[in-house]
């Protein structure tokens, strides 16, 4: 994947753990992104104003232990493209969610960025 696939893409991203919002931040960094914009839990999304300003969302199923389905939601009705970045297996999501693509952790070579990229070109 070239190291600009996220070029000049603004990427809002969902992670309570921390080692993980620093390691995903700086690989879309590295890939060209503009601004990733990172979120630990539901209540600093709710007091976000315009995630519809984003061109894509990477959006970890569980944030400190909150299901974030019902965000995911909102991204999907205000058209907002976004992948789903979990440790959870889960039939529910891909039924509730047909198309959107789910990355597992731990990350495996290019698969986030390759997802990231694919999501915003959806838009």
């Amino acid at each position: 994947m070239p190291s600009n696939a996220l070029a000049g893409l603004r990427i809002l991203l969902l992670e309570d753990e921390y080692l993980i919002a620093m390691d995903v931040e700086l690989l879309c960094r590295d890939s060209g992104a503009a601004e990733v914009v990172v979120k630990r839990n539901l209540q600093e999304l709710e007091e976000m104003d315009g995630f519809e300003e984003f061109d894509v969302a990477i959006v970890d199923l569980m944030l400190a232990g909150t299901s974030t389905l019902a965000f995911a939601e909102r991204l999907r009705n205000s058209h907002v493209p976004f992948i789903f970045a979990t440790g959870y297996a889960d039939e529910q999501l891909t039924s509730a969610f047909p198309g959107i693509r789910s990355v597992s952790k731990p990350y495996v070579g290019n698969d986030l960025v390759e997802a990231i990229a694919a999501s915003a070109r959806r838009r």
